[in-house]
């Protein structure tokens, strides 16, 4: 193991309902609430995304929390191919791919997507097309 590894990341959100409804709703992931009324996208046992709202931040926060100003990769253990079909049948609206990209695990097929908030999204699949 590294150093660090990612636990979590925290999303600034215009609407908590919203941005769950397209997690959970269209992406297939879990969401989670806290008795503090927090709310969060569960990606697996370890790795979360905390939603946040710009006008009720969780404290300490970032020193410009905003919503729209980020870009990250979501992983999955499908086929390249099971992404794009999968992709296709949940109606994601593809901004750019599938293409291939290098990550941190090496070449993958990726496709762009933006949530509610014009938040980029990268979709990808280990492997090539």
């Amino acid at each position: 193991m590294s150093a660090f590894e990612i636990d979590h990341f925290v999303l600034t959100v215009a609407s908590i309902d919203r941005s769950v409804k397209f997690y959970r709703d269209r992406l297939g992931l879990t969401t989670e609430q806290f008795e503090d009324g927090r709310t969060a996208i569960r990606l697996s046992s370890n790795q979360k995304i905390n939603l946040q709202i710009k006008a009720h931040p969780h404290l300490p926060v970032a020193a410009h929390p905003t919503f729209g100003s980020s870009d990250f990769c979501l992983m999955t253990d499908k086929t390249p191919k099971t992404l794009v079909t999968w992709a296709e049948q949940q109606h994601l609206i593809i901004e750019t791919g599938p293409v291939v990209r290098h990550g941190a695990r090496g070449t993958m097929t990726s496709l762009y997507v933006r949530d509610p908030d014009q938040n980029l999204v990268e979709l990808a699949a280990v492997g090539t097309l």
